[in-house]
């Protein structure tokens, strides 16, 4: 049975956002269609997008501007179309995947990774390195530098390779000298990345999506619902977090909202993501079948999801 306090809040949200066809058919691919196989037909996305707001004509403009935006890959049986996520759709996921799943730990060696753009790069290319950049959590000292406090440089690496710009800018590895932290840290912290506005934005997440808890634990939700809440949930958080530089302990304040945000997130999703499966495998098809069940590192999201006994065994084999 459908619930009423859930059915009007997915209408109020719908009502009161303006939401990316483009951006939104994003997430329902990187959140479920892509641990599900990655693709689907066009005629089963278009009526899983449905509810949302979006009709048969803008679906198809959408996944026609995706794919020249190399996010996804169509094909064709027939007469009948499909599209699956491109091998850079996947490379641009692997990192907000992280960001959202498997945010980094507490371990911080006061490592800075920074990028300096040279003068003569084009406008255009320097732009898109720059976004690419900044959804991995990269500040802008300035146009031309840009940093984030992290040991990981491989993450840098992939962006630099999948852009072609590895040759063509300045990557650094920098440590200080006086330690970790310092004022002079905090100063360049607060330079480079507005961290009370994005706490006010957590604030906001938080807000909207407390009132799902008691519906959810009201009973069994229908899985349309399910899969609508799931959806939103993601696709809104993932819009949060890609302002959110998720910057090490050692550097942010003291009772950060992000924290809250996402334990409010993981608390929603582990209570969505089975009735969400369930309706989008009734509701879509590839053109090799019915849809397979996620794969296993679905199920370490969040820091682990409730297994199915058959879950279980793959990720046990993987070691």
């Amino acid at each position: 049975m459908k619930s009423r306090v859930i059915e009007r809040w997915v209408e109020a949200h719908l009502a009161g956002r303006r939401i990316s066809a483009n951006s939104l058919i994003i997430s329902v691919y990187g959140d479920l269609i892509a641990v599900h196989g990655g693709v689907v037909w066009l005629a089963d996305l278009i009526r899983l997008m449905a509810p949302f707001g979006l009709n048969e004509r803008v679906v198809r403009t959408s996944v026609y501007r995706l794919v020249q935006d190399d996010w996804l890959e169509s094909g064709q049986v027939g007469r009948r179309s499909y599209y699956r996520l491109a091998a850079s759709g996947m490379r641009r996921f692997a990192p907000a995947w992280r960001r959202i799943f498997e945010p980094e730990g507490e371990g911080w060696s006061g490592t800075w990774q920074v990028v300096m753009l040279p003068s003569a790069l084009e406008a255009r290319v320097a732009d898109n390195l720059r976004r690419e950049l900044s959804w991995a959590g990269y500040g802008a000292l300035n146009a031309g530098v840009l940093l984030r406090p992290t040991d990981d440089a491989s993450t840098l690496r992939n962006i630099l390779d999948g852009c072609g710009l590895r040759d063509r800018v300045v990557p650094l590895t920098a440590r200080g000298l006086d330690g970790v932290t310092g004022a002079a840290t905090d100063e360049l912290v607060r330079e480079c990345w507005d961290l009370q506005a994005i706490a006010a934005t957590y604030d906001a997440f938080i807000e909207h999506f407390r009132p799902l808890l008691r519906a959810f634990g009201a009973g069994e939700v229908e899985p349309q619902q399910a899969f609508l809440v799931q959806t939103l949930l993601m696709h809104e958080f993932r819009r949060v977090l890609l302002h959110d530089p998720q910057l090490p302990v050692q550097v942010m304040p003291n009772r950060w909202r992000g924290d809250a945000a996402r334990e409010l997130c993981a608390r929603l999703y582990r209570l969505s993501w089975r009735p969400a499966c369930r309706h989008l495998q009734a509701s879509c098809a590839s053109p090799e079948g019915p849809l397979p069940p996620p794969s296993a590192p679905f199920f370490r999201r969040f820091g682990g999801l409730e297994l199915p006994p058959a879950a279980t065994e793959e990720v046990a084999a993987e070691g």
